[in-house]
């Protein structure tokens, strides 16, 4: 009779990535760890000038290492992660949720060495990375958004300035940077001062009646709040410019997009819609919108149109374009692309019990945040999107009726980029009717179950 081993079993990780390397990175220093036994010692520190990048890419060259896992910290990252592809390493960056260290042993040495063997054993996946040409727009589009909304808080400074001086224009006209606030506020800025002169500089399509826009025109012309209007216009007006230099740049990496679609041909487009394109939905161009025609643009790059999406304009399009870039088969499935975006709950099981669902917590990126505001902008619609986000609203609150809704337009915006499909919507008649029936079919089951139960 064989007499039972008494040696208990021992779960072991399988080296997947024998020659893999984990880096802490940071402002100043970066920790480098390798597996033991490549050299003398297996952590080492270096600075973050380019001379100490170099003397990382050759310390991972002698150590035999062929594959590098590092933090997304910050932007700290970007060099040394340029550096190390342009040295033909594989670079992996992840997650600083999938490198969490030990409990107790916090420190850059430790946390390199942590990241080492966790990449080592295969356990961590790569962030999604652009391509140069996405990652370009990305940040001339991130740069455009910025500006913008420095503009905006320069139209804010401007209201506030006129409120200060009791001048209630703003509260008369509905755009104070529109056509005959600007010639208001020019005529302000050059010394006028009776109300009644400035009613020629008044738009016909102003729907105020001009005694009530003389009356808004009356204050009192402090001079340090003149002096704060002057600067805020100024500043607003130099905001404006340099969008469209930004915008400029913007087109010319969109012409490079279409280019590397139609042959390495670079394809101006102009700004007018093609008047002969009848099948095109046409959309009311917002103020903000940039100044080339970005929908002609956006089909030639994906050979859809995704502006005809309910809720998506050409800002968001272009938002969207410079996140996710063109080629969404990096995503699996458009399950894992709303995973990625943040627009589905995160399902905690355990013991085959869920636990939580809810969203995680962390900031939507830009693309997260345009599908979001086309779900917002569906509140009012007479289309099927707009009823359902009516009645989610009425199920959970305008919060998850943002959501659910935004997540049924990235879905719809996955199949068209990556499958080249055409928007198909539904009619909005028989979409109602569709979930009326419905409706019907499980009242009538829940009736049926009460019955049973009552019998």
């Amino acid at each position: 009779m064989k007499k039972k081993s008494t040696t208990k079993d021992i779960v072991e990780m399988s080296l997947v990535n024998p020659n893999a390397a984990g880096i802490d990175v940071g402002d100043t220093l970066h920790a480098v760890a390798v597996p033991p036994g490549r050299d003398q010692v297996s952590v080492k520190e270096f600075g973050a000038f380019t001379c100490d990048l170099q003397a990382i890419v050759e310390w991972l060259k002698q150590c035999g290492i062929e594959t590098v896992a590092m933090e997304a910290t910050g932007v700290y990252w970007k060099n040394l992660f340029g550096v190390l592809v342009q040295n033909d390493f594989e670079v992996y960056l992840v997650n600083a949720r999938h490198t969490r260290n030990v409990t107790g042993r916090k420190d850059d040495e430790g946390d390199a060495q942590w990241i080492q063997k966790l990449h080592s054993c295969g356990l961590l996946t790569s962030s999604f990375l652009p391509d140069d040409h996405t990652e370009s727009l990305r940040t001339l589009v991130r740069q455009r958004k910025s500006l913008t909304q420095d503009s905006s808080r320069f139209i804010l400074r401007m209201q506030k300035s006129l409120e200060l001086m009791n001048i209630k224009v703003h509260t008369v006209i509905s755009d104070i940077v529109g056509k005959t606030g600007k010639a208001i506020i020019e005529a302000i800025m050059s010394g006028e001062r009776n109300a009644e002169k400035f009613l020629p500089l008044v738009d016909k399509r102003i729907k105020a009646d001009k005694t009530t826009i003389k009356k808004s025109l009356e204050g009192n012309w402090r001079k340090e709040h003149l002096f704060l209007l002057k600067q805020s216009y100024t500043m607003y007006q130099f905001i404006q410019e340099q969008i469209i230099l930004c915008e400029k740049e913007i087109e010319e990496v969109l012409q490079l997009f279409v280019a590397a679609k139609h042959d390495g041909i670079i394809e101006h487009i102009p700004v007018e819609d093609n008047p002969n394109n009848k099948k095109t939905t046409k959309k009311k161009k917002t103020k903000n919108q940039p100044f080339f025609n970005t929908r002609e643009y956006l089909k030639k790059i994906h050979g859809v149109d995704v502006i005809e999406i309910y809720g998506i304009s050409e800002t968001s399009a272009l938002e969207i374009l410079g996140e996710t870039g063109t080629d969404l088969s990096k995503w699996d499935n458009e399950k894992k692309f709303v995973s990625w975006l943040n627009l589905c709950p995160n399902n905690k099981i355990s013991g085959g019990k869920l636990i939580s669902s809810k969203l995680l917590r962390k900031k939507p990126n830009l693309a997260a945040q345009a599908f979001r505001m086309a779900a917002n902008s569906l509140q009012r619609s007479d289309n099927w999107w707009g009823d359902y986000f009516r009645r989610m609203k009425t199920k959970g609150g305008n919060k998850y009726a943002i959501v659910a809704t935004a997540r049924k337009i990235a879905t719809i915006y996955y199949r068209m980029v990556r499958y080249k499909e055409d928007f198909k919507p539904f009619n909005y008649d028989e979409y109602r009717e569709k979930y009326r029936q419905a409706k019907i079919v499980y009242l009538e089951r829940k009736l049926e179950q009460l019955k049973q139960k009552a019998a």
